[in-house]
């Protein structure tokens, strides 16, 4: 494959961090445009002929335009050189994409809008938390960190023994979802997955994409 692809996001979310994780692990130089969909007066009219809906990220290769997350990490695994990051099985790969689904279909909201935003988010911006919404996110995570755990089984990645597509997809929820008292409290109780956590944050696409909410580790 040549021309150098472009990614259009904002570095802070956790759907643009997915595709530059795919990127950085398939060792593939890209360009980030930024696009913030928050901004006032939301995307530009040339964005939302890349996506529609306004959301994030867009991915552009040549003159082949994607959007969706899951259809751009895919594309990238596919398209490009680099250790592939889907499994050859037909069972594992059901995994692989099974636990992104389970990502994306009930992670996120948790760990993410209902327990980061909730206790860390809100109180730095001077918001209240809610109280309730915290404790249904609550528990929507350790139904979450339970499933994930008994889905991974020996390990040590996600869907396997090699890092997949599925632990590039968590991670990045699983960053802020730590940020949270609870949510560092919760892994803490999940010796597997907090096992895994460890493994992958340690890689260096994590601190190539790090959040700016996200400490900087000691040297």
């Amino acid at each position: 494959m040549t021309g150098t692809p472009r990614l259009f996001g904002a570095t802070y979310s956790v759907y643009v961090r997915i595709a530059r994780l795919a990127l950085a692990e398939k060792g593939v130089a890209h360009e980030l445009v930024p696009v913030d969909p928050f901004a006032p007066g939301g995307p530009s009219p040339d964005y939302l002929r890349r996506q529609p809906f306004g959301r994030i990220p867009a991915f552009e290769h040549e003159d082949f335009r994607l959007y969706e997350t899951g259809a751009i990490t895919r594309y990238v695994d596919e398209a490009f050189a680099g250790p592939p990051l889907q499994p050859a099985g037909p069972r594992e790969r059901a995994r692989c994409n099974q636990i992104i689904g389970l990502a994306d279909a009930y992670a996120y909201r948790a760990l993410v809008w209902g327990v980061y935003v909730e206790q860390v988010e809100k109180p730095a911006r001077g918001e209240s938390t809610n109280d309730a919404a915290l404790a249904t996110a609550v528990a929507q995570a350790s139904t979450c960190l339970a499933a994930l755990t008994d889905l991974m089984g020996e390990g040590p990645w996600l869907a396997g023994p090699h890092l997949s597509l599925a632990d590039l997809h968590l991670a990045p929820m699983v960053a802020y979802f730590r940020l949270a008292p609870q949510g560092a409290a919760m892994m803490d109780r999940f010796p597997a997955l907090a096992a895994w956590w460890s493994r992958m944050a340690a890689r260096p696409s994590m601190a190539l994409t790090r959040f700016d909410a996200e400490p900087v580790p000691a040297s």
